[in-house]
């Protein structure tokens, strides 16, 4: 079942991550992002970055994608050093090969070095490297909507793929580049794959508010999330957008290890906080209860759940925590819809040009 939203909050958002450190085979990836699947998580992540080897994570959930039907499927992609226009092919294809059920979680590489694996550029302030992700994220959103929805008509009696009427450039001019589509790459099945964004740091947090449709929050109590929470939709409405087009989780570093032994509370009973972020340490019954009481209290939309040992944790989470809130009617037992927009409630957004080419004004 679904359960219904309550008053003055939506349903439940659980996603988790299958990072699987030293893992170069597609298979104990497939087997997590399985497991997610069969508890109706949102969505599984997988994270990257320059600093560590390993696959490409937007690759190895490419092969996933085949292997599962509905969870959804969010690398984290680095928007430094690398080029936009690559960038959005790789995540439009990402959706196209899983059906809709594509995100990116946006991050930036702020280190020297970082840098000289690439030896394009010097290292940049955070600061500056946000405001290119943002630049970024605008961008791709533009190449993704470079093709009108029904521009593929694939003609075979006059040899037309394409409708070049309902091919567009996007003309965009950034700091750092320039692109001028179209893209390579049809709209994606979502038109928009869901943007991802850990929102913590201050500038990550202005990129957030202006560009995700999922912002991960880092805090140790109710009470500091909901402030969180508040504070990104209300600066969101300042910006123009609907906030509640704006899904909030809490990230959350999980150690089911102990059983059922009760939770080690942090400062004020909450999670532990660390290093890493916020840490619970107990057993999958309190965490049910904690995940629970946070979205009772409106704090957060759901949670990002990060297993500190992927297989035993993500297991004891499905088996454990998230059939508790299924039982309680908190969470749902089957997903209602196939793409990851619609798990997080998010509605397909228009084509910017054609709106613009149906506007005779």
């Amino acid at each position: 079942m679904t359960p219904p939203a309550a008053t003055g909050r939506g349903p439940l958002h659980l996603a988790a991550a299958i990072d699987q450190p030293g893992a170069y085979d597609a298979a104990p990836h497939i087997e997590l992002a399985r497991l997610g699947e069969r508890g109706a998580l949102d969505f599984v992540t997988l994270g990257d970055s320059f600093a560590r080897q390993g696959p490409d994570a937007l690759a190895v959930l490419a092969r996933i994608a085949p292997a599962t039907g509905r969870v959804g499927l969010v690398p984290t992609v680095t928007t430094t050093h690398t080029e936009p226009f690559h960038v959005q092919a790789a995540v439009a294809t990402l959706d196209w090969v899983s059906h809709g059920r594509a995100g990116w979680a946006v991050d930036v590489s702020a280190t020297e070095a970082e840098a000289r694996l690439f030896g394009r550029r010097r290292a940049a302030p955070r600061e500056a490297l946000w405001q290119e992700a943002g630049e970024v994220a605008d961008a791709a959103r533009r190449l993704w909507d470079s093709w009108e929805d029904d521009a593929e008509i694939r003609d075979v009696a006059t040899g037309r793929f394409v409708d070049r009427d309902k091919l567009h450039y996007v003309d965009f001019e950034g700091r750092t580049f320039a692109v001028k589509g179209p893209s390579i790459v049809p709209r994606p099945p979502q038109g928009n794959p869901v943007v991802v964004v850990d929102a913590t740091g201050g500038h990550a947090r202005d990129m957030a508010v202006r560009h995700a449709d999922v912002a991960l929050v880092r805090a140790a109590s109710p009470a500091q999330a909901g402030a969180a929470r508040a504070a990104l939709h209300r600066r969101a409405a300042e910006l123009g957008r609907d906030p509640g087009q704006l899904r909030v989780l809490a990230a959350l570093v999980v150690d089911l290890g102990g059983g059922e032994q009760a939770a080690q509370p942090g400062h004020g009973g909450g999670p532990l906080p660390t290093a890493e972020g916020p840490l619970y340490r107990g057993g999958p019954v309190d965490l049910a209860d904690l995940i629970a009481a946070w979205h009772a209290a409106g704090a957060v939309d759901g949670f990002h759940l990060i297993p500190v040992e992927p297989r035993r944790d993500l297991e004891r989470l499905v088996n454990g925590t998230v059939a508790l809130l299924q039982h309680r009617g908190l969470f749902r037992t089957f997903y209602p819809g196939a793409t990851l927009r619609e798990h997080l409630g998010l509605t397909r957004p228009a084509n910017r040009y054609a709106a613009l080419a149906g506007d005779p004004t």
